[in-house]
């Protein structure tokens, strides 16, 4: 197998259960070559994976941010980069969004670029704060729509959390309403990942691959467990889905191998690559 880049989604995946790098997985990808593209694939947004890549010492690698809808090369280790897809939801879809939890106790995080506003600091703030080590903008949805309309932006990402029967609400009725401008994901019961319907991590992988490495879609080996996974396992050469993963993430994988709390990427690494 000629595995020339290897392409991972990062919670459930790639990190352990205290959402670290496992010190084996490091380990692994340090006796790649320095030229041997190490790609995060994830709904997060950049600062979120950058202290990731810190961690790998990897800091000249690219990065998909927002499943797909924000792409980023980096030149060398510097933090100057070059953006090269970046795909965001329409003002008024995502102020259609906050009209249908108006009312409920459904909290909608709001992402552009590296900004990440909250309504308030409650449960699922700091629940997030703890995942990604990262901290929001407390600022209401008028005040950020206003703010994206002076600068003509909007939403790379939606996330809307909260109780389990008002999320299955507002997710059949985007479901119903804008599936054809939506992906919806549900990670958890009470979580929906809302990103543009034109984008996924594979047409981001591809792009990436075709506008700065040789390398071909057949020469990657990718990493996942869950739906927005799906099209990129399916996309790669070895599509490999995590123990942990859903059965419909293992159904289209190539192989499965042991879950993200014992080392599955590194095995995978140790087994392809070194």
């Amino acid at each position: 197998m000629n595995i020339k880049a290897l392409c991972t989604d990062i919670d459930g995946t790639f990190l352990n259960k205290n959402r670290e790098i496992s010190e084996r997985t490091i380990s692994a990808i340090k006796q790649l070559p320095e030229d041997f593209p190490i790609i995060l694939a994830s709904s997060r947004m950049p600062s979120a994976m950058r202290h990731l890549q810190a961690d790998l010492d990897r800091l000249q690698n690219p990065m998909i941010c927002y499943n797909g809808g924000y792409i980023i090369h980096f030149d060398g280790k510097e933090e100057n980069f070059e953006l090269l897809d970046s795909v965001k939801i329409s003002l008024d879809i995502v102020d259609h969004i906050n009209v249908l939890a108006k009312g409920t106790d459904i909290h909608i995080s709001l992402y552009h670029e590296d900004e990440w506003y909250v309504p308030q600091d409650d449960f699922w703030t700091q629940r997030e704060i703890t995942s990604t080590k990262v901290n929001p903008v407390i600022k209401g949805w008028e005040e950020v729509k206003t703010h994206w309309t002076d600068k003509q932006a909007g939403a790379h990402k939606v996330m809307c959390m909260g109780p389990a029967e008002q999320i299955d609400t507002i997710f059949n009725a985007l479901e119903n309403e804008k599936n054809e401008d939506l992906h919806l994901y549900r990670s958890k019961d009470t979580y929906i990942e809302i990103a543009p319907k034109a984008i996924s991590k594979a047409s981001a992988l591809a792009l990436l691959l075709n506008e700065k490495y040789d390398i071909k879609m057949s020469e990657v080996m990718a990493f996942g467990d869950n739906y927005n996974d799906i099209e990129m396992l399916k996309a790669v050469g070895h599509g490999v889905a995590v123990g942990n993963a859903r059965e419909e993430v293992k159904a289209v994988a190539n192989e499965i191998t042991a879950k993200n709390t014992d080392d599955g990427v590194a095995m995978m690494i140790e087994k392809y690559c070194l």
